[in-house]
């Protein structure tokens, strides 16, 4: 039995859909029944009659879809696959920020771990980081947004909002440097440079346009254009490859790369399914509050 027969007797067998992120090494992607981003898989998990979701991301997506859905049993096939800007915050953390700012409401951004969102009033996406920021609040209010400062500072700038941000940051995305960018435009002039609002400011201002790895996805299918330069983590131009294969993906930096995403792999995938290893477990408190957070966002992006 090859492992594309295999997995589908497991899945089968478990009644299991496998969700796997964009960053994710291609034949990991291939297996799976749906790809995106962290957000969009986890409301498509809610959406499955399936009792099982694996869900090949790193650690903070999978605890997303366990509290979007906390009947399901939700397994990630490498336990150890984190996320370091999430884990730049405790929860702990964020409640002396809060302290010592009484009067602030707090932002977290979806890469957090589950304990942040518990302390936080909304939850925001970088696709909607701006839009709830000018839709959720006044000019006058005070806004903790946490963790990624460069995701905040951005959205913060263009809904002209007051806001505190923390002093987290995505290493992968900062690997994209102003130089990489315009030498890859030297080498490819008609190309149009799409860039992750994670990145450096500097990096972000040479781009055509700041989006979302879904943004990225709906903006090239729209896009005249036939060359472009993608500003984000690499894994993100197989898809991209994949659903234009008329046109052309360059990455704005071979170093930007996420170590984490790329500890999952089909032989992992396997062994979570065979063994339903790994399953998030959180605490009934935990996932009722951050649930708060994140519905709250939901329900503010259904009005748009």
């Amino acid at each position: 039995m090859n492992y594309q027969d295999e997995i589908a007797s497991l899945k089968e067998k478990h009644n299991a859909t496998i969700l796997a992120h964009n960053y994710q090494l291609p034949e990991v992607q291939d297996i799976a029944d749906f790809t995106g981003d962290s957000l969009g898989l986890s409301i498509k998990a809610s959406e499955t009659k399936s009792d099982v979701i694996v869900f090949c991301g790193v650690y903070f997506m999978a605890e997303t879809a366990k509290i979007i859905s906390p009947q399901k049993k939700i397994l990630i096939p490498d336990k150890n696959a984190g996320c370091p800007m999430a884990d730049m915050i405790t929860a702990s953390q964020l409640r002396d920020l809060k302290k010592e700012n009484p009067e602030a409401k707090v932002v977290c951004y979806v890469n957090s771990l589950a304990e942040v969102k518990a302390e936080s009033n909304y939850c925001c996406t970088s696709a909607n980081a701006e839009y709830m920021l000018r839709e959720a609040f006044n000019e006058n209010d005070k806004i903790l947004f946490v963790p990624d400062r460069y995701l905040g500072s951005f959205a913060a700038q263009k809904a002209e909002r007051n806001v505190i941000v923390w002093n987290g940051f995505c290493a992968s995305h900062l690997r994209i440097l102003p130089e990489h960018i315009l030498q890859k435009k030297a080498q490819h002039p008609e190309a149009e440079v799409l860039i992750h609002p994670e990145a450096l400011a500097e990096s972000v201002n040479l781009a055509d346009a700041v989006l979302s790895t879904s943004g990225m996805l709906t903006y090239v299918k729209k896009s005249l254009s036939s060359e472009f330069i993608i500003g984000t983590e690499i894994g993100m131009l197989y898809p991209l490859q994949k659903q234009n294969p008329d046109k052309k993906f360059y990455p704005a930096s071979d170093l930007a790369v996420c170590p984490n995403m790329k500890k999952i792999t089909l032989d992992k995938v396997i062994t979570c399914l065979q063994n339903l290893e790994f399953e998030i477990d959180l605490p009934a408190e935990i996932i009722s509050r951050s649930r708060t957070s994140i519905f709250r966002m939901l329900d503010f992006v259904k009005k748009a």
